[in-house]
C-alpha cells in the first residue's frame, strides 16, 4: 500500500503543472504574514470584493496576453515583445473612433462594435507584420517584434495625435468594471472566454499538433506536408488579436486611451508567465493552462509586493529575484540534478536493504 501511495506521489509531483501550481499556493499563502484577511471574500450589490478577487480582476490582460505569448513561442521558438505596444494601439484606434476624433466626449460618436472592430484589425494586422518578419523573412521573433515595440506607441500617439482621448460613456467603461449580480468583473469572463475558446479550438482541431510540430523542428515539419510559415503567420495573428482584446479591456478600464501607459512592461510579464508555467522558450510542447497559472503567480506577486509597501520602481527589482528563484526550480538543470539525488539515495536504501538480508 505505501509503495502505490508513493507511486501516486511520484506521479504527481512529476507532472508538468505541479510545479507552477505549487508556486502559485507559496505565493498566494505568503500573504498571509502581512495581510492576514487576504483570503476574505465579501459581496456587495451581488459582486465579489476581496484581495483574491483583485489579483483574479487585474490578471485578466495578463491572463490572454499569455495565451497569445504561449502560442507564438511554441511556434516560433522566440518571444513577442511587442504585445504591449500593440495594446496601446488597439486601445488608441478604439477610443479615436468612439470619440471622433475629440480629445473627450460624454456620448459616443461612432458605434461601440465599430470602434472594437477597429481595434482588434489593427492588432491583428501587427500580429501579420510580425509574423510576416519572423515566418517569410526568418528574422528573429525577439528582433522582429523589437520594431514594435519601439514604434507601436508613437503610432498609438499618432492616432491619438499625442493626447490622452477619454471616452467618459458608460457603455464603454462598464467592460472593464463589474455589473450588479455578476460576481465577477467583466475582465475576468474575457480572460475565461479567451482561454476556453483558444483551448477548444486547439483540441478541436490539429492546429496545437502542428504548432508543437513546427516548434519541434520546422524543417521536419515542412517534409510531413505542414505549411510551416502559415502556421507561424496565424501564431503571431492571434498573438496580435490576443492583445487587442487585452487592450480593449485595459482602456475601458481607464475609460481613455493612454498610449504612454496602457501594456507597459506587461510583454515582459507575459513572458515570464509563460516561462513559470514550465512551457519551454525555444519552442516545441507547450501548456496553456502552465502559462495561465504563471500569470496570475505574477499578479499574485506583484499584489503581494504591493501590500509589502514596496514602491512601483522598485517592484521589478523583487520580482526579478523571485522570479529567478522560481524559473530556477523549473528549470532542466536543477531537475536533472534534483532526479539524480533521488537516484543515489534509491541505491543507496537499496544497498542497505540488501546488507540486511544477507
Amino acid at each position: 500500500m505505501s509503495e502505490q501511495k508513493k507511486f501516486h506521489w511520484s506521479s504527481i509531483t512529476r507532472h508538468h503543472l505541479f510545479l507552477p501550481i505549487m508556486c502559485l499556493i507559496v505565493v498566494l499563502l505568503s500573504n498571509l504574514i502581512k495581510t492576514p484577511d487576504f483570503f476574505a471574500i465579501s459581496m456587495r450589490d451581488g459582486v465579489l470584493y476581496g484581495y483574491i478577487i483583485d489579483v483574479i480582476n487585474r490578471a485578466s490582460e495578463l491572463v490572454i496576453l499569455a495565451v497569445g505569448m504561449t502560442l507564438v513561442t511554441a511556434a516560433s521558438g522566440g518571444q513577442d515583445i511587442s504585445v504591449g505596444a500593440v495594446m496601446a494601439v488597439a486601445a488608441a484606434v478604439c477610443c479615436q473612433i468612439l470619440s471622433g476624433g475629440q480629445t473627450s466626449v460624454d456620448a459616443f460618436q461612432n458605434p461601440l462594435i465599430l470602434g472594437v472592430l477597429a481595434a482588434l484589425a489593427a492588432a491583428a494586422l501587427c500580429g501579420a507584420f510580425n509574423g510576416y518578419l519572423v515566418a517569410h523573412l526568418h528574422i528573429q521573433p525577439m528582433v522582429a517584434t523589437l520594431i514594435l515595440y519601439t514604434a507601436g506607441r508613437g503610432i498609438a500617439q499618432l492616432v491619438t495625435g499625442g493626447q490622452i482621448t477619454y471616452v467618459r460613456v458608460g457603455a464603454y467603461s462598464m467592460w472593464g468594471g463589474a455589473l450588479p449580480h455578476m460576481l465577477f468583473p467583466l475582465p475576468v469572463f474575457f480572460a475565461v472566454a479567451v482561454v476556453l475558446i483558444v483551448s477548444l479550438i486547439l483540441k478541436k482541431s490539429a492546429l496545437g499538433l502542428y504548432i508543437e510540430s513546427v516548434g519541434i523542428n520546422s524543417s521536419s515539419s515542412r517534409l510531413v506536408g505542414l505549411n510551416a510559415k502559415r502556421i507561424k503567420m496565424i501564431t503571431y495573428i492571434i498573438c496580435g488579436l490576443l492583445a487587442g482584446i487585452a487592450g480593449f479591456v485595459a482602456s475601458s478600464r481607464i475609460y481613455s486611451a493612454d498610449a504612454n501607459n496602457i501594456g507597459l512592461n506587461l510583454e515582459m510579464d507575459a513572458i515570464l508567465a509563460v516561462a513559470l508555467g514550465g512551457n519551454i522558450l525555444s519552442g516545441g510542447k507547450f501548456s496553456i493552462a502552465g502559462s495561465v497559472i504563471g500569470a496570475y503567480t505574477i499578479q499574485a506577486l506583484t499584489t503581494t509586493l504591493y501590500a509589502m509597501n514596496v514602491s512601483s520602481d522598485q517592484l521589478p527589482v523583487y520580482k526579478a529575484i523571485v522570479v529567478v528563484i522560481i524559473v530556477t526550480l523549473q528549470s532542466p538543470v536543477f531537475q536533472k540534478f534534483i532526479n539524480n539525488q533521488r537516484a543515489k539515495r534509491a541505491v543507496k536504501r537499496g544497498q542497505t536493504n540488501g546488507g540486511a538480508v544477507v
